[in-house]
């Protein structure tokens, strides 16, 4: 009986040194609450990553492509698939260094060449949840789709190498400064990291479309108008084609917009929901100014309007209430609406696929209503030295904001002007820009990939 008492309590004593803590399995319960959020946010992250580079390839090419003649569609598409190519292997080389290493407060350094250091734990100035890779890749679909923008302004009368040259140096010389000083640690615009002149730019509206949409209008202007123009008719070939990129570019805006969270919490619903009221918004409106003007409503009125209040609401997505989103929305379109059809006339020139009245003017009207409807009940992205939220926009009683706004807008302008100028001259002078007349005439589609899009002989 005592040898089995003393082995019971032997027994015991050794169960209890097994257990854990109750600190150790808070400890544990912590650990497996974290793994799960970071789970979740990479998930998301992921997805995102993947809608993104669906809003270059097959959205844009076959938005751009539609509206194109049919002797161009292919060389259009390539344009945007080339994109995807290039800018990918230029990203690791280079251009992620330069736009989120840490450096000036006006380009990144050269740290993270080759991606050197970028590898599968976060980096807590970013994104604390996610493996900074995450987050390199999904900031490379935002890369891809930048210049692939500007392609719209010179359709049917560049060389492809002319291209291909140009928007690599446009994607280091103008791009990666833009989104360092935005985006990147110690950028002069950067509102996260204590940048000087902090702009709100939620997910690209000074980055992408104003820097696009402005390097576009340069583009335009440098090589004048398409033989023909606007004598002759140039009718898209198939509205049918770019309606359903319209579709898939409103789709992929989910990530584009919502993704810019860089988490899968509360920011990326309020910017989901309010990319989607926007582009309604917008869609509506264009629609319902043309009809006033024309006496219908066209299909490409009222695609045109959704990407325009796409382009608008993209730097407000995560700072404003739904109903701004509305309002946001709804002025993009009839803003962008009376850029495309009566500014562009009244100048003359000639802005192919409308990248400039769409990208250029949607994206600096958005950041400056940015300004305006962002609320620190959305995003308290601002706060005092004593931890503190301060407000956010002009509805929050933050007039000072409007002012780091236009900042931000015209440094893109600025950068956007002087950069493409000087980068267009170069490439002019190394390989020529334009197609000859002849090339022109008889369509990208054979003078320069030697295939044709559609086969009616066949």
């Amino acid at each position: 009986m005592l040898s089995l008492f003393f082995c019971s309590f032997s027994a015991a004593i050794a169960q209890t040194a097994a257990t854990p803590s109750v600190a150790d399995q808070l400890k544990t319960i912590q650990n497996q609450v974290v793994a799960a959020q970071s789970s979740a946010d990479n998930a998301w992250m992921l997805v995102s990553t993947a809608l993104v580079l669906l809003m270059t390839g097959p959205g844009l090419a076959l938005f751009y492509g539609g509206l194109v003649r049919k002797k161009n569609i292919l060389a259009t598409m390539m344009q945007s698939f080339a994109m995807m190519a290039i800018i990918t292997v230029l990203w690791a080389l280079l251009t992620y260094s330069l736009a989120f290493g840490s450096g000036s407060a006006f380009i990144g350094g050269l740290h993270n060449l080759f991606l050197h250091g970028v590898g599968l734990a976060p980096d807590p100035a970013y994104a604390a949840t996610i493996p900074l890779q995450t987050f390199m890749v999904y900031q490379l679909m935002f890369a891809i789709i930048t210049p692939a923008l500007i392609t719209g302004a010179f359709a049917e009368r560049m060389k492809f190498s002319a291209m291909a040259l140009f928007l690599t140096l446009w994607a280091i010389f103008v791009y990666s400064p833009m989104a360092h000083m935005v985006w990147g640690k110690g950028g002069l615009l950067n509102a996260s990291l204590g940048g000087r002149f902090p702009c709100l730019d939620f997910a690209g509206g000074t980055v992408v479309h104003v820097t696009s949409g402005v390097s576009a209008l340069v583009c335009a202007l440098y090589l004048g108008k398409r033989v023909g123009y606007p004598r002759e008719a140039m009718p898209p070939h198939s509205v049918v084609l770019s309606v359903i990129g319209a579709c898939m570019l409103w789709v992929g805006w989910f990530g584009f917009n919502a993704g810019s969270a860089l988490s899968s919490g509360t920011l990326a619903t309020s910017a989901f929901v309010n990319t989607h009221f926007a582009a309604a918004a917008a869609a509506i409106s264009w629609a319902a100014a043309e009809w006033i003007r024309a006496g219908k409503p066209s299909a490409l009125g009222a695609i045109s309007g959704s990407v325009a209040g796409l382009v608008a609401i993209t730097p407000a997505a995560g700072f404003v209430q739904p109903m701004s989103a509305i309002i946001i929305g709804l002025i993009a379109g009839i803003f962008c609406y009376f850029m495309v059809v009566k500014v562009k006339s009244w100048f003359g020139y000639d802005d192919s696929l409308d990248a400039f009245g769409v990208h250029g003017a949607g994206g600096t009207l958005g950041a400056i209503l940015t300004g305006v409807f962002a609320t620190s009940a959305i995003n308290p992205i601002f706060k005092n030295a004593a931890g503190a939220t301060l407000p956010s926009g002009v509805v929050d009683g933050n007039w000072h904001q409007l002012l780091n706004q236009f900042v931000g807008v015209a440094i893109a302008w600025g950068i956007s002007i002087v950069g493409t100028l000087i980068l267009l001259k170069i490439v002019d002078m190394v390989v020529g820009l334009r197609v000859t007349t002849e090339q022109e005439i008889e369509g990208l589609d054979v003078t320069q990939h030697g295939e044709e899009g559609y086969d009616f002989a066949s």
